[in-house]
């Protein structure tokens, strides 16, 4: 068995006597583990840092194993070390694609965007923005798509301000009535309204929290968001 394409190096870890076990994301294959020969190495280990884009070639005797990976190094993005929001959300990020997706199950549209939200991450972008679509079309990715096009109780696409916790879908203020205690605010940087501070990203991560947290509990996460993604929203509140 054998394969070969690029991906994103989403962990690595120290495995045998100067191995390393790497988990990937691919546009093909997409999650996938294999080991790196020499990968924990002092030559090899820093260039198998989260957010590397690789050349990828995985060889296995049958398809099931773990397999093995000739990694080669395309792109580091190691420029967000320069900015700790930054690298607190590619390895939010990262976290979140090894908690939500089940290995070996391509998701290509999800593959092309992380490739440029991390992209943005390293250029220095503006790209808070581009992190609450990403975390918006993982739902979409993992089953449950949000829908804020228009309001779930009147139909109308104005003066939308609530989320349903239960449905996702959008609620006006008109629709909401007496409700809107038992509904989530909506953001409108989700609505791609105006720039995005650090205050509204973290209340728009804290609605894509709630239904990450139910959806991926659902399908037997018991620790579903990762500790990575609790830093990124501390450090966006310090922000």
């Amino acid at each position: 068995m054998e394969w070969r394409e690029d991906g994103v190096l989403l962990s690595m870890r120290p495995h045998g006597e100067g191995s390393a076990i790497i988990e990937v994301f691919t546009r093909g294959h997409g999650r996938h583990l294999g080991v790196v020969r020499g990968g924990a190495s002092r030559k090899r280990a820093p260039l198998l840092q989260p957010g590397a884009q690789l050349d990828l070639t995985w060889r296995a005797r049958l398809e099931d194993q773990i397999g093995i990976f000739l990694a080669e190094p395309v792109q580091s993005r190691a420029a967000v070390l320069e900015s700790p929001l930054a690298l607190a959300g590619l390895t939010a990020a990262c976290g979140l694609l090894h908690m939500s997706l089940a290995e070996r199950d391509p998701h290509p549209q999800l593959y092309t965007r992380t490739l440029s939200l991390m992209d943005a991450m390293a250029a220095g972008a503006d790209w808070l923005g581009d992190y609450l679509r990403w975390e918006m079309l993982l739902l979409e990715e993992i089953g449950f798509g949000l829908d804020l096009s228009r309001c779930a109780v009147t139909g109308s696409r104005e003066d939308l301000a609530y989320v349903s916790p239960r449905t996702g879908r959008a609620v006006s203020r008109k629709g909401a009535g007496e409700w809107a205690p038992r509904l989530l605010p909506l953001p409108q940087a989700l609505l791609g309204q105006g720039p995005v501070s650090g205050a509204e990203a973290a209340q728009a991560l804290a609605l894509t929290g709630h239904f990450l947290t139910r959806e991926l509990t659902l399908i037997g996460r018991p620790n579903p968001l990762p500790e990575a993604r609790a830093r990124f929203l501390a450090r966006l509140a310090r922000s």
